[in-house]
């Protein structure tokens, strides 16, 4: 795999060596005191960022406040060593931790953990978005004597099948999410409302990734979920406008809902957020149908 950076700036390098030393801290914290043998010899095989910043292609809008995310894959030696809640949730939690509060990190940081031989078995099978990484993607950290299996093409046929099989399942769901929140919002339960234009959009996104790579990271993090369909396609970026604090905070509400629109006392959401919110959804949904059915027609 192609190890170079020399076509981001010097502070984005840096970025990245402290992201890996984070990696590196927070799995040798998370294994600590674990017993079992495959534990105890938890390792990681290869830390490798791919999507804008390994193709020199990111972008920082300050006027339209879009801003690209480094995206790394994170291979490990054992499927239980790819939980994210596990393992990997105290690294999750410091890298977010060094963008929002200390600013040592000026962008976010996504990442997603798989093990060595899953990322093989996916290689065999020819999935679009494994395949990609490994062509275009950096080696930031790379143990000798643990290469990838070599990628066998997925027939055209195959991955029509499957592509129609996930967008026949997952838009409907997702419709059904948002009209059940329209009609919690008509109602004026506002929570339960938030939270399911949350479980709606989340399925869009799940919808756009698996319609164009046959593969979606398993994971309820709304920001994260948006950054992967947004980085396959960019013309989702309409559905949420970043120009205005209202914009950012009515995300940020429904970035939430999954958690504190059940479970916190002290959760809100105004009836401009949600109205807002409904529609963005709304817009959303349309701009995912189209793109998926124009990804099949292809």
């Amino acid at each position: 795999m192609r190890t170079d950076l020399d076509h981001l700036p010097a502070a984005k390098r840096h970025e990245l060596a402290a992201i890996v030393r984070i990696l590196f801290a927070e799995f040798e914290d998370a294994l600590a005191g674990r017993n079992a043998p495959h534990r105890k010899a938890g390792r990681i095989l290869k830390i490798i960022l791919f999507g804008s910043y390994a193709r020199g292609d990111w972008v920082a809008d300050p006027v339209g406040g879009y801003y690209s995310d480094y995206d790394l894959l994170v291979v490990v030696n054992h499927d239980e060593l790819a939980d994210v809640t596990e393992y990997w949730a105290q690294a999750d939690d410091h890298l977010l931790r060094e963008q929002t509060v200390t600013g040592k990190l000026r962008t976010p940081v996504n990442f997603i953990v798989h093990s060595l031989s899953d990322v093989n078995a996916q290689l065999k099978r020819g999935r679009p978005f494994f395949v990609d990484i490994v062509r275009d993607g950096i080696a930031l950290y790379e143990a000798p004597d643990h290469p990838f299996e070599q990628a066998k093409p997925l027939s055209p046929e195959a991955a029509l099948a499957e592509a129609r099989g996930y967008f026949d399942e997952w838009l409907p769901t997702a419709n059904n999410y948002l009209a059940l929140g329209q009609q919690a919002r008509d109602q004026s339960m506002r929570k339960e409302a938030v939270f399911l234009l949350h479980q709606a959009a989340e399925r869009y996104y799940h919808c756009t990734s698996l319609v164009v790579t046959l593969y979606s990271p398993k994971s309820h993090k709304l920001n994260f979920l948006r950054s992967q369909a947004e980085r396959l396609v960019p013309k989702l970026i309409e559905a949420w406008p970043r120009d205005t604090r209202f914009s950012q905070r009515s995300f940020e509400l429904l970035r939430r809902a999954y958690v504190d629109a059940r479970y916190s006392p002290h959760y809100r959401v105004a009836d401009e957020e949600l109205a807002w919110l409904t529609e963005r959804v709304s817009i959303l949904s349309e701009l995912v149908r189209l793109t998926c059915e124009a990804r099949l027609s292809r």
